[in-house]
């Protein structure tokens, strides 16, 4: 990128712009005076009061923000201020998270507070479960094209090797950084702040530093203890100990934390989900109709139904997830209002039942939901099949009623399947109360061990059988 190439402002940057300058008391004339050698024609263009074909100089955009104290994104598209794309181990999740997204106003706000006040630092969003993190840390991405690494337990991307070689790579691409294969993150930091354009700011998104997997010793993924000017980090963990905190700064780094749970944000989080609760009921293609009958069978309102399901969420944006599309496909029709689960773990728990999970008929589903946490990465219907010792037929028809909780993935031609939160699996990890004698567990975990021990043997006589061929 260099600072002679064209951009053009968006249609919310012409607003902002113009609503920028009218706040800072400043014409056309005085702005363009201020942002030397800008001219009134650019900052015209710019405003979208004068053909733009072209577009103008990024230098002009750097000038006129630092002007008006705003972020030349504010002005032009991030996703053309920063052409290169993000990567695309993470473009699924993004999508998925920022698909129906509302509110959380309170926490950008805060967070931009926090940009303007502070010349560096860590700001960490902390919440239970379900509270709305991953999508909040998506939605800023999204947003503002932000290099970012998502911590997926169930996927195993979560160790530091792979979010250094991730954000490493992010901020070669973006800032054309040299020699930099090899640098540690201090090191890519350093030099990005020395590449940062006058007016920019480095904002780096990491998404649960709580399913972190690390050695003991030091910040989780190596943070680092001092930040040069101008670079942030969002972070976003659940509620931590002292013991489990593991992110420390030097003196005089800022650290702040906005705890979702915390007193004054419960209301701000409360209208927030009856505004997501009102687009899944208005405006969602899938589920609006289901809805809708659900409703209207039972004779209430929708601000009735809007009031009371929020409050059994208890402020919990997953339980939504779960809870809206199950009563839209009708599985719900034998509750009334008041019986719909409390609550996130309180919803695990009714399905569990209501899937009769707790009858012995149903061990072989068990089976395979623990092999599927004991993995703890994506895997074929084959491979669970052959662990568990069932037909393959079977296997499926119990991932197909699982799917909501369930993650499906393509690799190599196989659709292979990975439990979709550490919520639920803290949930499963709960359940081994329901093998009294842990016998279940020890046959699923020596199944793992013999399928290992079967593919090693293969592995062995392919390499036999090639040099026999040679």
């Amino acid at each position: 990128m260099l600072q002679s190439d064209k951009v053009q402002s968006s249609a919310e940057g012409k607003k902002k712009l113009r609503e920028a300058y009218k706040n800072a008391k400043l014409t056309i004339a005085q702005l363009a005076e201020k942002a030397s050698p800008v001219s009134e024609d650019t900052i015209k263009r710019l405003l979208g009061t004068r053909d733009c074909p072209n577009g103008v100089e990024r230098w002009a955009v750097i000038n006129i923000a630092k002007v008006l104290e705003i972020e030349p994104t504010e002005i032009v598209d991030p996703k053309d201020w920063y052409p290169q794309q993000l990567p695309q181990e993470f473009d699924a999740l993004i999508q998925e998270k920022t698909r129906i997204f509302c509110g959380r106003k309170f926490v950008f706000d805060t967070f931009e507070k926090f940009l303007k006040d502070n010349p560096s630092g860590y700001f960490t969003v902390v919440g239970d479960a379900g509270m709305g993190k991953s999508a909040i840390a998506a939605k800023y991405v999204d947003k503002y094209q932000s290099p970012c690494y998502f911590n997926i337990l169930a996927e195993r991307r979560n160790r530091p090797e792979l979010f250094l070689q991730s954000i490493r790579q992010q901020l070669i691409n973006r800032y054309q950084l040299q020699e930099a294969k090899e640098d540690d993150l201090p090191t890519l930091l350093a030099k990005v702040s020395q590449k940062l354009p006058a007016g920019e700011r480095l904002v780096i998104v990491v998404d649960a530093l709580d399913e972190v997997e690390q050695e003991a010793g030091g910040n989780l993924l190596h943070l680092p203890m001092t930040l040069p000017d101008r670079v942030y980090f969002l972070l976003t963990r659940r509620p931590y100990t002292l013991q489990t905190k593991r992110l420390f700064v030097s003196p005089g780094v800022v650290m702040k934390e906005l705890d979702l749970r915390a007193e004054d944000y419960v209301n701000f989080s409360r209208e927030d989900v009856k505004k997501y609760i009102r687009l899944f009921l208005y405006k969602d293609p899938e589920y609006k109709e289901g809805l809708e009958k659900w409703i209207q069978k039972r004779h209430i309102s929708d601000d009735n139904f809007v009031e009371q399901v929020a409050d059994k969420s208890e402020n919990n944006f997953m339980y939504l997830c779960y809870v809206l599309p199950t009563i839209a496909k009708g599985e719900y029709d034998d509750l009334s209002l008041r019986q719909l689960p409390q609550g996130l773990l309180d919803y695990y728990q009714n399905h569990w039942v209501r899937m009769g999970m707790e009858t012995a008929p149903k061990e072989k589903m068990v089976i395979i939901l623990f092999i599927l946490k004991e993995i703890g990465k994506p895997i074929p219907c084959e491979m669970i099949a052959d662990i568990a010792d069932i037909e393959e037929y079977e296997v499926q028809k119990t991932l197909d009623k699982w799917v909501g909780y369930l993650k499906d993935k393509k690799i190599d031609g196989d659709v292979c399947y990975s439990i979709y939160h550490a919520s639920f699996l803290d949930f499963l990890q709960a359940k081994k109360e329901l093998d009294k004698e842990r016998k279940l567990f020890k046959e699923v975990n020596q199944g793992i061990v013999e399928y290992w021990e079967r593919e090693m043997e293969g592995d062995e006589g392919e390499d036999e059988d090639e040099e026999e061929g040679c």
